[in-house]
């Protein structure tokens, strides 16, 4: 009977000292994930070539991916000057290019579109594109793919690439959100007015937010809906999660700075308020998650 007391009180401490554990060995899911630009390695995909690289930021490529839902791929093509990149399709998958640097061409069902810096352009499910750089520079492309659910009826791809200029999008104050942000509504819904292009079926928002020195758009978050802010320029304070004070967790921001943020995470930003900061420009685009509907 002693040897079984003993050996129960064994058991007894070996769980109270697995209990213990610091939380750093029971890992659990992040609510946003952060990555630099400059820091994230390049890595093989579909569309890559000696003359066209691939950098994944968040999604397919990238090394931590549980939380990432709805979104199928974030990431920067770079091709050579001189380069192109291998043509692709995806079934159950649209896409987003933004033209972060430089100039060249999207293929887009065989048919040259020239791109350049500010350029966004909507590429629908299952039609073949591929990009091309005819020029001296570099020509660097931030891609976002979302996933399209495989029920969606004939969505009736467009016959002509559907493509835009940051520029032709005005500056406007949005919501409840504070005049020191300026939205520049890019690419909405289908369903979407506002928006300069409406085609999206996952993705439910592209827009640009510049903000005047100290300005924010105030940490909020989306109950039905993923999320991913990248830094263009400026400087700042990135919001991401908090705590139970109420608190937001703050995180010091520099250009190339890319935040995922899964549903209901708190987001925001504060630029520098500095006076000779200067503005800050985000990309965002937000997406909506799997089964929250359409």
């Amino acid at each position: 009977m002693a040897g079984v007391m003993r050996l129960s009180h064994i058991l007894a401490l070996l769980g109270l000292v697995a209990a213990s554990l610091p939380a750093a060995d029971r890992p659990v899911d992040p609510t946003f994930l952060f990555r630099q630009l400059d820091q994230v390695g390049f890595a093989e995909s579909g569309l890559t070539t000696p003359t066209c690289r691939y950098r994944p930021l968040f999604g397919e490529g990238d090394s931590q991916t549980s939380i990432v839902k709805g979104v199928a791929r974030y990431g920067e093509i770079v091709v050579a000057p001189g380069g192109e990149c291998k043509t692709v399709s995806y079934e159950n998958e649209e896409q987003i290019y933004y033209v972060l640097e430089g100039g060249g061409a999207v293929i887009y069902r065989g048919e040259l579109n020239a791109v350049r810096k500010g350029d966004f352009l909507y590429l629908a499910p299952t039609t073949e594109h591929s990009a091309r750089n005819p020029s001296a520079e570099p020509l660097r492309l931030i891609v976002m793919g979302f996933k399209t659910p495989a029920d969606l009826d004939d969505f009736g791809a467009p016959v002509k690439l559907p493509i835009a200029h940051e520029s032709e999008a005005q500056k406007q104050v949005v919501g409840n959100h504070p005049p020191s942000t300026l939205y520049q509504l890019l690419l909405g819904s289908t369903t979407s007015k506002r928006d300069l292009l409406a085609v999206g079926h996952t993705v439910t928002s592209l827009f640009i937010m510049e903000f005047t020195p100290g300005g924010t758009n105030h940490p909020h978050h989306h109950p039905t809906e993923e999320e991913v802010y990248l830094l263009l320029e400026g400087s700042g304070e990135m919001v991401a999660g908090g705590g139970m004070d109420g608190v937001e967790g703050r995180h010091p921001a520099k250009p190339g700075d890319a935040y995922f943020y899964r549903l209901n995470a708190t987001v925001g930003f504060y630029s520098d308020p500095s006076p000779n900061a200067g503005k800050a420009r985000i990309l965002a685009v937000r997406s909506r998650y799997p089964g929250m509907g359409r």
